[in-house]
């Protein structure tokens, strides 16, 4: 059998978060339906508090995922970013590799921390260096 995975970022901000991931990766923050969530709303499936509003639209409180581009919805990559209540503690035991191609990663890791990204360290191994940084809400990934 052959399975689909996603990943799951925990937030504080996950609409916000989402919205940085997106661009950062060239993705699309996935459309939630404002109608859809206000008919479970108003048909008591759901309550209010569940619900927020993000860029002028109603939205699931819980988070907002983001897709890479591609007519596969079920098949393409996806990265939801889960709302929790208490802050980032700690190394994460997992993390992204933002790969940028021919891009210049100089200019690139120089835009992301322009958008808020931090610098941790930079590596060597080898022929193949990497720079470790964090998002806004200080989970880790390398370019």
């Amino acid at each position: 059998m052959n399975y689909a995975v996603q990943i799951v970022v925990d937030s504080t901000a996950p609409h916000a978060l989402a919205d940085w991931w997106a661009q950062t990766l060239g993705w699309e923050v996935e459309w939630q339906d404002p109608a859809f969530i206000q008919r479970m709303v108003d048909e008591g499936h759901a309550t209010a508090d569940q619900t927020t509003t993000h860029r002028g639209a109603l939205v699931w409180a819980v988070g907002a995922a983001i897709v890479a581009p591609g007519e596969d919805r079920e098949r393409r990559p996806r990265i939801l970013f889960q709302a929790v209540p208490e802050l980032k503690a700690g190394k994460n035991r997992l993390h992204l590799d933002v790969r940028v191609g021919d891009d210049d990663v100089e200019e690139v890791r120089r835009r992301l921390v322009e958008r808020g990204a931090t610098v941790l360290y930079a590596m060597q191994q080898g022929p193949t260096s990497w720079v470790t940084m964090a998002d806004p809400e200080g989970n880790e990934f390398c370019v």
